[in-house]
């Protein structure tokens, strides 16, 4: 998966989730100390790897073989 590390440049975006999703996120956040927008980031990236076929790039040879 294609993490971002820290020092890496960021945008600024809206993103409209449930009151539930906030709930939970934030208890979340509380356990753990890892922003909420972390774990936002890792889901933005985990949806991004499902959909890799979808975007444009070069195949790997991984790919080739499927």
């Amino acid at each position: 998966m294609n993490e971002v590390s820290s020092n890496q440049k960021k945008i600024s975006t809206t993103v409209y989730i449930t009151k539930e999703q906030s709930e939970l996120l934030k208890t979340l956040h509380q356990r753990t100390k890892v922003p909420v927008a972390e774990y936002i980031r890792q889901g933005i990236d985990m949806v991004l790897e499902k959909n890799r076929q979808s975007l444009p790039g070069q195949l790997t040879i991984d790919d080739a073989d499927r």
